[in-house]
């Protein structure tokens, strides 16, 4: 990676962060050519933002240090233009620049050069409202931009469809090389442009593993505030730095970010780093709702519901929604050195029965006799409470069921009681009624308020709407943790999942679940099994049963997120237990009295598809 002799740099971080950046620009004699640099942030993620920039900087005496520990320099967004200015630049022509616009500050850069009269003769806006402050390309580029940003009505830059965005940008790389970032405080948007003489890189950093510091010809950048140990941040830059994982952005690839991720990448297959978060729901919920408007006319008056949703065989849309069948065995080994004499235990094996899922047969056999008694416990668990008199060394819980899981229809978010955002109204009795799904672990407040800032990262970068923040919560746990098996406990808390970026399903779970908890989302843990014959990446969670998280969404009812693998529950998940975390739902547990010594315990569980 070659060093640039003029640079640009982008940040965006999932939360308020404090970089330290240093500009580096060689030493220079009195008389000859100014570098000049620029930085601007939004301090605490503030609507305004500040800039500082020197068009006549001449030596290394850059004194950018400080602001690291100014109070105000905390922002989840951050331009910076090294050897920005040209021979005669006054502070108006130094970049980055700035204009406020629709009610908040508009940061842009751009390397390179422009035809200026072409760009001039594009410029629709006569107003005078988006006039250039100064004589330069980029400026005038920046105006353009939003002058095309406001004939569409849009007040931020999410708003704004991407294939729209890029449409703009290649007319600017028609004129000339147009590297260029813009932002309006909360998206990020960057172009490299197809005659670019430079390279962009970007980089994805995800805790605890990246490097904290960055070297190159003209920045030094270190990320070592003890306040953003667990940031995540999406960098794009020209310079050639030193240390992590940068890959090459290529000729005509936008790339849109929001708190620290990419959101939308027009060349995807260009890294793996980047993954576009899904359709945001409320853009499904437009297109189900314009196609249901145009086939309402020709319906008949008579509305018609189908209660069992069983019944349903196909989508509106006419698809086909087959039921499956799988097989689940299930073997619980408890072996002692010494022999028990007196044991109780609860088990919670058997199968959801319900609407959309039928169980065809269940049964457990356990090898020590005793006194059972079957119940439904208060989450609405199939249980039996199991108690031993006789003496034992070994005990074999073994249960086996076929199901049947019925395909069901997608969600219709169109209905107006269903367009929910973040917060969520609930009344008195209804809180009441969630209070145990509401409440997350007890925590110190402090990783409680990291939790919650962290929580809020995901709210904030997909405009506080409720379906597109949880699916943006389960992708991420998805993405940015490892399944490790082995490395945690049964008492690992969220907190240190979090920290640690890795774990297994109930980790997982257990860290969706606070988080959702933390943002008055109702969250309940899940336990069942999971058919893997399909390309899960996560296999070895068939040998054991699965984990995931069940929300509680308005108007809907409960629906099923799988963070191990990235998904919406489906078809593959076969559920069997539900409760506020693990204790609540685990397959087996119970308490010794009497005797046991050391205890040996040994899983397995098998899942097949069958065709009947």
């Amino acid at each position: 990676m070659n060093n640039i002799t003029s640079d640009i740099l982008a940040l965006s971080f999932d939360s308020l962060s404090s970089p330290s950046i240093k500009i580096r620009l060689p030493d220079q004699l009195y008389g000859t050519h100014p570098l000049g640099w620029g930085m601007a942030w939004y301090p605490n993620d503030n609507q305004a933002a500040i800039i500082k920039k020197d068009p006549a900087a001449r030596g290394t005496d850059v004194a950018m240090e400080s602001l690291a520990d100014w109070n105000n320099f905390r922002s989840s967004v951050f331009f910076c233009k090294a050897k920005g200015a040209a021979r005669g630049y006054t502070y108006n022509e130094t970049q980055p620049f700035s204009r406020s616009f629709a009610g908040q500050d508009w940061l842009f850069m751009h390397n390179g050069d422009l035809d200026r009269h072409k760009l001039a003769a594009m410029h629709e806006d006569k107003s005078r409202l988006l006039e250039p402050l100064g004589n330069t390309d980029s400026e005038l580029a920046f105006c353009y931009l939003l002058g095309k940003i406001m004939v569409t009505d849009a007040r931020k830059l999410s708003d704004v469809p991407n294939d729209m965005l890029l449409s703009w940008f290649e007319q600017l790389d028609e004129l000339g090389s147009a590297d260029m970032c813009i932002t309006d405080g909360i998206t990020l948007a960057c172009f490299y442009g197809t005659k670019s003489q430079r390279k962009l890189y970007y980089s994805r950093l995800v805790p605890p593993e990246y490097a904290h510091d960055f070297n190159a010809e003209t920045m030094q950048m270190h990320l070592h505030d003890p306040r953003d140990t667990y940031r995540t941040a999406l960098i794009i830059s020209s310079s050639g730095f030193d240390a992590g994982s940068w890959l090459p952005m290529q000729p005509g690839q936008l790339i849109i970010a929001k708190r620290g991720t990419i959101v939308w990448n027009s060349q995807p297959n260009s890294s793996q780093l980047a993954f576009s978060l899904p359709t945001p729901a409320h853009k499904l919920a437009e297109q189900q709702s314009g196609n249901f408007k145009a086939t309402q006319a020709e319906q008949s008056q008579i509305h018609q519901s189908v209660v069992n949703l069983r019944s349903i065989t196909q989508t509106e849309e006419g698809e086909p929604l087959a039921y499956r069948t799988f097989e689940i065995s299930h073997s619980t080994d408890y072996s002692y050195t010494d022999a028990v004499e007196h044991s109780t235990h609860v088990f919670r094996l058997q199968p959801v029965e319900d609407s959309i899922q039928e169980v065809v047969h269940a049964s457990i056999v356990i090898s020590s006799a005793g006194e059972e008694i079957r119940f439904e416990d208060v989450f609405g668990n199939q249980s039996m409470h199991y108690s031993i008199n006789r003496p034992y060394k070994n005990l074999i819980i073994q249960s086996r069921a076929r199901v049947k899981v019925f395909g069901s229809p997608p969600d219709d978010f169109s209905l107006s009681q269903r367009r929910t955002s973040i917060p969520l109204v609930w009344m008195p009795w209804q809180r009441q009624m969630m209070t145990p799904y509401l409440l997350p672990p007890e925590l110190p407040e402090t990783q409680l308020v990291e939790l919650t800032e962290y929580a809020m990262s995901f709210v904030k970068r997909n405009d506080f709407r409720l379906i597109d923040t949880l699916k943006d919560i389960n992708i991420s746990i998805y993405t940015d943790y490892k399944y490790v098996p082995d490395s945690t406990k049964l008492n690992t808390t969220p907190f240190e999942i979090y920290a640690n970026r890795k774990g297994v399903c109930q980790d997982f779970a257990n860290l969706f679940i606070c988080l959702a908890r933390l943002l008055s989302i109702p969250a309940r843990y899940r336990m069942g099994y999971i058919f893997t014959g399909v390309n899960y990446e996560n296999k070895i969670q068939s040998d054991a049963s699965h984990a995931w998280v069940e929300i509680y969404i308005p108007y809907v009812g409960w629906r099923g997120f799988d963070p191990t693998n990235g998904c919406m529950v489906n078809q593959d998940h076969v559920r069997v237990a539900c409760g506020r975390n693990y204790m609540d739902a685990t397959p087996t547990s119970g308490t010794i009295y009497k005797g046991g010594g050391t205890e040996t315990l040994k899983v397995e569980v098998k899942m097949k598809e069958v065709t009947v």
